[in-house]
């Protein structure tokens, strides 16, 4: 198979034409229209040697749906509890940067470059990336965020500096999904943790048709604390 190095133009090759990992593409850039075509095919970044941008279309594809979610006895007594305050949209740098800074095992250093922040952050202004923020006595003490478009999140990354924080961040974030009637949650790449929430792994070609339905819908932008109910 072949790799393709990206045009200047916001275009990918079929994602049916990727490498065994996933790889479909090297270069481009992280514009909001090159990333929003990206997630809309199937398709995510993924910084690489030399900072070269990669992109991947895993086959297969790990996903929550929303209704599957399922989380132990502990921590429905934890999000019960009301220790911890949860908020969306309301510190989406401090998250993001926070997910750069984290410690990964198995991997030395982050995908999570400055440029990478930076478009981020960008399609977060622009409404279409979210952050899920968890507080722990005024102190912000985990979070996740991603990208939404139609009635899909894509997860991008999570972490947390209070045990239990996060998994408070992907139950809210759940939640906050089942609400607004999103179809799925997309992982990315299998994980053993994952699993343990009710993730599942579908092939290629049926998170593809899942994605194109979940498309038809419009776009849940901007805060989404706001959003009424």
């Amino acid at each position: 198979m072949t790799v393709y190095l990206l045009p200047d133009e916001p275009v990918f090759p079929p994602v049916e034409e990727a490498e065994p990992d996933g790889l479909i593409a090297i270069g481009g850039d992280l514009s909001p229209e090159r990333l929003l075509q990206a997630y809309a095919r199937g398709i995510f970044p993924w910084f690489k040697e030399g900072n070269d941008i990669y992109w991947y279309s895993p086959d297969p594809r790990m996903v929550i749906f929303p209704e599957h979610f399922r989380i132990s006895d502990s921590l429905k007594r934890i999000v019960r509890s009301g220790q911890f305050g949860v908020s969306f949209d309301t510190a989406f740098g401090e998250v993001i940067r926070g997910c750069a800074k984290a410690p990964r095992p198995g991997q030395d250093g982050t995908w999570i470059s400055p440029d990478f922040i930076g478009a981020y952050t960008e399609l977060h202004r622009l409404g279409f990336a979210h952050s899920v923020e968890v507080f722990l006595e005024g102190e912000l003490a985990g979070g996740l965020y991603g990208i939404s478009l139609g009635s899909a999140f894509f997860g991008e990354s999570m972490y947390f500096r209070t045990k239990n924080a996060s998994k408070v961040a992907l139950h809210a974030l759940v939640e906050r999904c089942r609400q607004l009637g999103f179809l799925f949650i997309d992982c990315q790449v299998e994980s053993p943790h994952m699993h343990h929430f009710g993730a599942t792994t579908i092939s290629r070609s049926e998170y593809l048709e899942k994605l194109d339905s979940a498309l038809q819908a419009p776009s849940v932008r901007g805060d989404w604390t706001s959003i009424k109910f």
